[in-house]
């Protein structure tokens, strides 16, 4: 006996959350965004053209790149950078976190999304990642 309800068949429960469809692809194994319960979630967004190829740069030129992306992403769902709840970055060299600090107001405003920043993660082909969680608004 168990001591709460049964747990959804793996149909039932994938059921309850859709892919977005956007042109921001890759060859991996992951969908751009995701939603489910009015919630928008955006995977890790790199510097990367429409067909998922890195395309380096200096760090600004990625950032703005990644976030581009994001905006894609978000707009596929109908939704913008001001329904973002939550962002988590990810910067190659610390020494950059000054600067993405700069960029950060261009593309959010307060009041600021809940946010984690983790540095020295990444793959050195890339200095920069973002992923983000956005909020429908309540009707």
């Amino acid at each position: 006996m168990t001591d709460g309800p049964d747990p959804l068949p793996f149909s039932t429960a994938r059921a309850s959350w859709l892919a977005i469809t956007t042109d921001v692809t890759t060859h991996l194994p992951f969908s751009a965004a995701v939603e489910a319960n009015g919630f928008v979630f955006v995977s890790g967004q790199a510097s990367v053209d429409r067909t998922g190829t890195i395309v380096t740069g200096t760090f600004e030129e990625e950032m703005r790149r990644s976030l581009d992306n994001v905006i894609r992403v978000l707009a596929a769902a109908g939704l913008g950078l001001e329904h973002v709840v939550r962002v988590t970055s990810y910067v190659h060299d610390p020494a950059d976190v000054r600067r993405y600090n700069e960029l950060y107001t261009e593309f959010f405003s307060p009041p600021y999304p809940a946010r984690t920043t983790i540095t020295s993660c990444l793959s050195p082909a890339l200095k920069f990642e973002i992923d983000v969680i956005a909020a429908r608004p309540v009707a």
